[in-house]
């Protein structure tokens, strides 16, 4: 009897204090939540145009990956590398999402650009030549703390277009960097197996709203990553 209270309480207590604070109880065990329930967009730069978070890395990978280093290593593994533009410098202002976690406006964490397979000139192929890049949000505030991490994928032109995305630029980025990142990947020793799967139903279709005009064809890519053991 005095366990059934002590559990009869404690549930009361939780539930209590989830309505007078007005946050959702803290759960990870989610691929993620939807920024539009917590007041947040599936785009970046919410109050204006913006770019889709069109690919996810759910909050169910391994939890390594999830960590800063973790995405640093996993982009490398994909063929992408952590680079302000060309050498480390950087042009233009780092973007804002809002996760819908309780974080409200953050600006993104990391940005990631084609690395062409050489690490430090890479991205300066890229700045030159155009290719695929991507920055990144965590989901992790008081509301929604899945862990996730929200790509913008995008496809740019070379650098005498002025780093313009390509025509359906969204969509094609985002594919590009599904296809890289499915199946087995390695990178400094570490294992990667990656599963994608189409999220609909989040993303409105179409090009209101959308930077650059680029129509969106709604889709989001979910990709679940998971380290794979050392072989003794």
């Amino acid at each position: 009897m005095h366990m059934m209270i002590h559990g009869l309480l404690s549930l009361f207590t939780l539930a209590y204090a989830s309505a007078v604070t007005g946050l959702t109880i803290q759960k990870r065990a989610v691929d993620f939540f939807d920024p539009a329930l917590g007041g947040g967009s599936i785009f970046d730069n919410a109050t204006f145009s913006g770019s889709p978070l069109n690919v996810i890395i759910s909050g169910l990978s391994s939890p390594d990956v999830l960590t800063d280093k973790g995405i640093l290593d996993y982009a490398q593994a994909i063929g992408l590398h952590s680079s302000q533009e060309c050498l480390g410098f950087h042009l233009g202002a780092p973007q804002t999402a809002n996760l819908g976690d309780g974080n409200g406006s953050l600006n993104q964490t990391m940005e990631f650009r084609q690395d062409f397979g050489h690490d430090v000139l890479g991205t300066c192929l890229e700045s030159l030549l155009g290719g695929n890049h991507f920055l990144v949000w965590r989901q992790n505030g008081p509301q929604a703390s899945s862990g996730a991490l929200f790509l913008a994928a995008s496809k740019e032109k070379d650098s005498s277009k002025n780093h313009d995305l390509v025509d359906d630029g969204y969509n094609i980025g985002r594919d590009e960097l599904a296809v890289g990142a499915v199946g087995t990947k390695s990178h400094n020793g570490v294992t990667y197996e990656t599963v994608a799967q189409k999220i609909t139903g989040i993303m409105p279709a179409g090009s209101d709203g959308v930077n650059h005009g680029i129509a969106v064809d709604g889709i989001v890519i979910l990709l679940t990553v998971t380290i794979q053991p050392k072989e003794q």
